[in-house]
């Protein structure tokens, strides 16, 4: 599969190749009927970069009014501005759902279609690990996504794994935000998105202990590169 942040292709995660078993071969993650979740990858080509980021600010604020409507959050990539990631969280699938069908919603893909370098790569997810967001984000606030890909028996073992590291993580106060996702139409994808401080508290998390014995147990899982993207908010 493509990757995008990914998010999750379309940027979170713009282009990494993935290798992945067949999709009869996997079973599907069951949605619940608690919040819905998705990330969507987007990369436009590169002079459309400004008329995309306009675009997905104008979809955004028309969105957060929308009914169920819990979070949504558009983002560039850090340095690599015609790459983006939306980040939505829904108050269940019939609210993510009538959002999709909404005429503001069908008007922005319509725009953003022409200015696409790739797919619109969406992610629709079930969360397995989340938070409630933070009241407040500073402009200045480093948001990374991260694609997690194992081999379809070590789903179960790396959904164990990313409750664990959502908990060590949550107690250092750079953490804003720290959730995880399970990709809704493949149960053995996840989505792992963070909000830190400044990148210096990035750079802490990835050498902390837990973070290293994270990566350690992950990688014989790995059906791919642990594939992690920095972003900025709009």
């Amino acid at each position: 599969m493509k990757v995008l942040v990914r998010v999750l292709g379309g940027t979170l995660i713009a282009a990494a190749a993935a290798a992945a078993a067949p999709v009869a071969a996997q079973a599907p993650a069951v949605q619940s009927e608690g919040a819905a979740y998705a990330v969507t990858y987007i990369e436009v080509a590169p002079s459309a970069a400004g008329e995309a980021a306009a675009l997905l600010q104008e979809v955004a604020a028309s969105s957060r009014k929308q009914a169920g409507n819990e979070r949504y959050d558009v983002l560039r990539r850090i340095g690599r501005d015609n790459q983006f990631a939306i980040l939505e969280a829904w108050s269940g699938l019939k609210a993510a759902e009538a959002h999709a069908g909404s005429d503001a919603f069908r008007q922005f893909k319509d725009k953003l279609r022409p200015l696409q370098a790739s797919f619109y790569d969406e992610r629709p997810s079930t969360g397995i690990a989340v938070a409630p967001a933070p009241a407040t984000v500073a402009r200045d606030a480093v948001y990374v996504i991260t694609h997690v890909d194992v081999t379809p028996p070590n789903k179960d073992a790396c959904i164990g794994l990313l409750k664990s590291l959502a908990e060590d993580t949550r107690r250092d106060r750079a953490a804003l935000r720290f959730e995880a996702w399970q990709q809704n139409n493949r149960a053995n994808h996840f989505t792992v998105t963070e909000i830190w401080a400044d990148r210096a508290a990035i750079d802490s998390h990835i050498a902390a202990p837990a973070t290293r014995e994270f990566r350690d147990r992950l990688g014989p899982m790995s059906g791919a590169l642990y594939d992690e993207r920095l972003y900025r908010s709009l």
